[in-house]
């Protein structure tokens, strides 16, 4: 499984199945296995960094350095999982995890009010100003119970995101 001259077995669909919590479908996992095997030129088994960057919607994400730290050497099974967040299937909690996993770029678990900035700061641009940012963090962060000295764990964040009916999902199109 990996390589672009292979072809994805019964067993291999159902076992990528299993580690995406069976968010795709079958023809969903056989379609993704194309795309990645397109991005995947040097038929590696995974894909690197600058062929992720080949996706022109993920260039020009402004969050796609941080997703590049997430995705860098995925393979099939893994690439797939990840994907799962966006599948319509997904649960909130999925999907604000994955979230999480962008703002906690030191990777302790925690989410400070340094880490929620940065994400703005790419998010927002030139658009706001530093101190537009602070401001309204702080006055989100005030509205949830929490200060700008606050660390987030996952279940905070869930609390704080997962009641906006937040909306991550992707169409994966079947050949």
């Amino acid at each position: 499984m990996g390589s672009a001259s292979s072809m994805l077995t019964q067993y291999d669909i159902e076992e990528v199945q299993d580690h995406c919590n069976h968010l795709f479908s079958q023809q969903e996992i056989v379609s993704l296995y194309k795309r990645f095997c397109q991005l995947d030129r040097n038929a590696k088994g995974f894909i690197s960094a600058d062929e992720f960057l080949s996706v022109p919607e993920f260039a020009m994400n402004p969050l796609s350095q941080r997703l590049l730290k997430m995705v860098d050497g995925l393979n099939f099974k893994d690439f797939v999982a990840f994907l799962s967040a966006f599948s319509t299937k997904a649960s909130t909690r999925q999907k604000v995890e994955l979230i999480f996993k962008l703002y906690d770029s030191d990777h302790n678990g925690k989410v400070s009010f340094n880490d929620i900035l940065e994400v703005l700061r790419d998010l927002s641009g030139p658009f706001m100003s530093d101190e537009q940012r602070e401001k309204v963090l702080c006055q989100v962060l005030q509205e949830a119970g929490y200060t700008r000295e606050s660390y987030l764990v996952l279940d905070d964040f869930i609390k704080i995101i997962g009641s906006s009916g937040i909306k991550m999902e992707v169409e994966v199109p079947i050949d």
